[in-house]
């Protein structure tokens, strides 16, 4: 992280969502407000109910699963690479190795499936001498290489598996059995893995980084 505020980039990650509860979209936000509650969510009026729902689940010995964002800025156009490392697969690989991960979308992921090109293409226009997108909907990669845009990710989370509920499975006969959790485990893991999803995308990004400058002549 160090490395990278040398270099002008800076890297942001929150919860979004926990369960069904999904953060307001707000246009900006203090980063100091993701670790002003104990969610990690920066909308304290959402960081709230998330607190509650989770609150509910563990009484229940339940759990719940969510999404953490996260945005990173300051990364100039013309890192990653076009075919077998690009910048965006490189960010998968790191997230999809973190325990409990299910998902990895980059800019509009899934919800792009469902869009047509007229709505989804990025419009490059001049914005006062600089060329930039009027959307990012690429979230700032684009062929595995970044454009310079903020590079926008979310990564899901499945709930903890040991629950505190009986559980009907088979013991090692293969005979039904009853399976309850049993110890100290979180009801969401989610907020903790904030700082581990910011942690490996400033490795994927420094090992970027590092590698674009052995490629240039």
């Amino acid at each position: 992280m160090q490395f990278l505020k040398q270099q002008g980039i800076t890297i942001h990650a929150w919860v979004s969502s926990v369960g069904d509860i999904h953060m307001e979209e707000l246009k900006s936000f203090d980063a100091d407000a993701i670790y002003s509650n104990d969610v990690r969510c920066p909308s304290p009026a959402d960081a709230e109910r998330m607190i509650a729902y989770i609150k509910m689940l563990r009484d229940k010995g339940d759990t719940t699963g969510g999404i953490i964002s996260s945005s990173i800025q300051g990364v100039k156009a013309g890192i990653g690479e076009p075919v077998f490392d690009k910048l965006h697969a490189s960010l998968g690989h790191a997230m999809l190795s973190i325990n409990a991960v299910k998902g990895f979308e980059i800019g509009s992921g899934f919800k792009a499936a469902s869009m047509k090109g007229t709505e989804h293409n990025d419009p490059f226009v001049n914005h006062g001498g600089k060329i930039t997108t009027s959307t990012n909907f690429s979230g700032g990669i684009q062929g595995g290489i970044s454009n310079g845009n903020d590079i926008n990710f979310r990564v899901a989370f499945k709930p903890v598996a040991t629950i505190m509920q009986p559980q009907e499975s088979v013991d090692a006969s293969g005979d039904p059995a009853i399976v309850t959790g049993k110890g100290r485990h979180d009801p969401c893991v989610v907020p903790r893995a904030v700082p581990i999803v910011a942690s490996m995308a400033a490795l994927v990004i420094t090992d970027q980084l590092l590698r674009s400058r052995l490629s240039r002549l």
